[in-house]
């Protein structure tokens, strides 16, 4: 009769609806995060904030310093780009593409909105003051015409007019300047400089680029630091920011000696350097401010750890180093 053949289609028609439904979630399933967040074959919808050319590997550590950005997708397009997304997202917003060479993330899976702390990264700190022509102040580093960290003569307040030359440590006139110290702007915040390591970024990606440090543990829990990372190192790993400390050790290279006639580890331990404030006096009395520093504002912290974020480099840094991004 009609009406058992239209109940008959009515069933084949919920039959198929229930095989779709339970397709779907079998893609979905395909969404492996292995605990991770990201993964392959998937994508957000809308909310590009910017992209740019780069390997999958580098597209999170690019989101990640970038304002505003809270999630990503990079696809073959182009040779290879990086979409970064704005806006509260979490991982079961992403929805699968089937194409596995697509890789989608989010920097934090907590719905945070971007732009104001829903892109920070765990992070720690240690210290070195090795005396050294910053890596930075060589030309190229920075994309930009003429932009580099200033450095400077033996004394330590002459700027070199040649980002060509020879370092100090190695065995050249050129050393770090001596108003690379670190200070504080109130009992709060502090600024100064540092070596640095960020994930997805070589360092034409972080050289005289800012970032906001605010401190998780010790006895600087609570407080933050406004550093320019105009160095880099093979011992800094990554999400470590090494901060330029007066006193704080010259690790590797020990470019003191020769500016300052430092002994051969420096002031204090070659790693770690002075460990009170009374010893901060063996230090010259042109950069002694920057290892007090250390034992006032800092109040003596050892490596402490952080979350860092990348923001506008304040103009009192940018005064120092006289390098400004492009993308600041």
């Amino acid at each position: 009769s009609k009406r058992k053949s239209d109940m008959a289609l009515r069933h084949r028609c919920l039959l198929v609806a229930a095989v779709l439904v339970l397709c779907a979630s079998s893609v979905w399933a395909n969404i492996n995060w292995n605990g991770n967040n990201w993964a392959h074959g998937c994508d957000f919808r809308n909310n590009d904030l910017s992209n740019v050319r780069i390997p999958s590997e580098q597209c999170g550590g690019r989101c990640a310093n970038t304002q505003g950005c809270t999630h990503f997708t990079w696809t073959q397009h182009n040779g290879g780009t990086c979409w970064m997304k704005r806006g509260s997202v979490l991982k079961s917003d992403a929805f699968p593409t089937g194409d596995m060479t697509m890789v989608c993330g989010v920097i934090e899976d907590n719905g945070g909105g971007g732009g104001g702390g829903g892109n920070k990264v765990p992070g720690f700190t240690t210290r070195y003051w090795d005396c050294c022509k910053p890596s930075c102040s060589w030309p190229g580093k920075v994309p930009g015409h003429n932009k580099y960290v200033r450095a400077c003569y033996r004394d330590g307040y002459g700027v070199t007019s040649d980002p060509n030359g020879a370092s100090g440590c190695n065995g050249g006139p050129v050393f770090a300047c001596n108003n690379n110290k670190p200070w504080a702007v109130s009992d709060q915040l502090a600024y100064g400089f540092a070596a640095a390591t960020i994930p997805g970024l070589d360092e034409s990606g972080r050289c005289c680029a800012c970032y906001k440090l605010d401190f998780t543990n010790g006895p600087v829990q609570g407080k933050s630091m406004v550093v320019q990372v105009t160095n880099s190192g093979g011992d800094v790993h990554p999400n470590q920011f090494d901060l330029q400390i007066p006193g704080g050790g010259v690790g590797i290279f020990n470019g003191c000696s020769a500016q300052w006639n430092a002994g051969p580890d420096g002031w204090g331990q070659r790693y770690g350097g002075v460990s009170r404030r009374s010893e901060c006096g063996s230090l010259p009395a042109q950069i002694r401010d920057g290892c007090y520093w250390r034992f006032d504002w800092f109040r003596g912290a050892d490596n402490p750890a952080m979350v860092y974020l990348r923001v506008r480099c304040p103009d009192a840094l940018v005064a120092i180093s006289g390098c400004r991004r492009d993308d600041d």
